[in-house]
């Protein structure tokens, strides 16, 4: 699935803790599973890394990527 670069990476940075990106790319069942593990504080850490992998993922002429 395509997503708009930078929206995916700024909901991975501010509320990947929840699993936002993970709903806002169509991956429901892992939305799910950040959510429920969000007092642990795994999937802030996660969704941290996963924005600044974001950053070095290139770009269709669009701004989408691919996750």
């Amino acid at each position: 699935m395509k997503v708009n670069k930078i929206i995916y990476m700024l909901l991975a940075f501010f509320l990947g803790g929840l699993g936002v990106h993970k709903f806002y790319s169509n991956k429901r069942k892992l939305g799910i599973l950040y959510f429920v593990f969000c007092w642990t504080g795994i999937p802030e850490i996660i969704g941290i890394v996963e924005a600044i992998l974001t950053v070095f993922k290139k770009s269709d002429s669009n701004g989408d990527i691919a996750v």
